[in-house]
């Protein structure tokens, strides 16, 4: 198989298995999106999900936001951890969206990347899924992938981000990079990974990742 055709294989059967593909993050707006995503940092979309009903009760947009002390928010969404570091970050920025743009969330990687405790991952997914725009968001799941299918080193998300961008077409780079998050949870997790049921590393993964993994089911 050329690399063009595990590209193709890729993409075909990741359209197979989620046809359509729900954004793991609630949210009803880009601020919220923004928030939800910030709060996502080390943390699993599903704790995410319980706390942010309790936030945006409060305030669902920067204006009510900043009403709320740091301290008000960190209390609330202490449970999704690094909170000194979220809320702060919270509350900088919905600070600065009200004095910068009139309140509303913009659609530049580089402006949203120069809000407090929004980088480039967070950045990058709030473009591709509030506005549309084609970005490749790299998460560890996609990081792992990229590198058990071949198509990465491995090195860092910086490189696995350029390497996605170079060998997938743009126009699917917004729903692939959920599609594969989706396949990683569910078919090609770190732990308790299962060969059988993953058909793509199964058909195109890097020698070296199978024969690692074979090896250890031998010496189980």
């Amino acid at each position: 198989m050329t690399k063009q055709d595990k590209v193709n294989f890729t993409l075909t059967t990741l359209d197979e298995i989620y046809p359509t593909i729900p954004i793991p993050l609630d949210h009803k707006d880009p601020y919220t999106l923004l928030i939800a995503v910030l709060l996502s940092a080390q943390s699993t979309d599903v704790r995410v999900n319980k706390i942010t009903p309790l936030l945006f009760a409060k305030a669902d947009n920067p204006y009510d936001m900043i009403k709320l002390t740091v301290d008000e928010i960190r209390e609330i969404i202490k449970p999704v951890g690094l909170s000194p570091m979220k809320s702060k970050g919270i509350y900088g920025l919905s600070k600065i969206l009200i004095e910068k743009y009139n309140g509303e969330v913009p659609k530049e990687i580089e402006l949203l990347e120069e809000l407090p405790a929004v980088g480039h991952k967070t950045a990058s997914v709030v473009v591709s899924q509030a506005f549309g725009i084609p970005a490749f968001p790299v998460d560890t799941h996609i990081h792992r992938l990229m590198y058990r299918w071949g198509f990465s080193n491995g090195k860092n998300v910086v490189q696995t981000e350029k390497d996605a961008k170079r060998l997938f077409p743009k126009e699917v780079w917004n729903k692939l990079h959920l599609q594969i998050i989706w396949y990683g949870r569910e078919y090609s997790p770190a732990r308790g990974w299962d060969l059988e049921k993953d058909i793509i590393t199964k058909t195109i993964g890097r020698k070296t990742v199978l024969n690692e993994y074979l090896k250890n089911k031998k010496s189980r």
